[in-house]
């Protein structure tokens, strides 16, 4: 499957624990990536700057489901299921 131009639900649902420009302790799980533009694209796409976690993640029924919407929603519960207690 290929990613919804502007879906950008990986690039707000999850936490980001490796360095992004603009962002050097990375983000919280729900907070918009700095890199997103106002398009609902990533400015780092392509750019070695990229965090690696970024790059390596595929875009798959089973994580984005059927609609931006979908893969925010699921996008959402694999980062709460998988969160860090404090």
């Amino acid at each position: 499957m290929d990613c919804r131009p502007g879906c950008a639900a990986c690039c707000i649902a999850p936490s980001i624990s490796s360095v992004i420009p603009g962002l050097p302790m990375g983000k919280a799980a729900g907070d918009v990536c700095v890199q997103l533009d106002e398009a609902g694209l990533c400015r780092l796409f392509g750019d070695p700057l990229r965090p690696s976690v970024c790059s390596r993640f595929q875009a798959t029924e089973e994580f984005c489901g059927h609609s931006s919407e979908e893969a925010l929603t699921r996008l959402n519960t694999l980062e709460a299921a998988t969160a860090s207690s404090p």
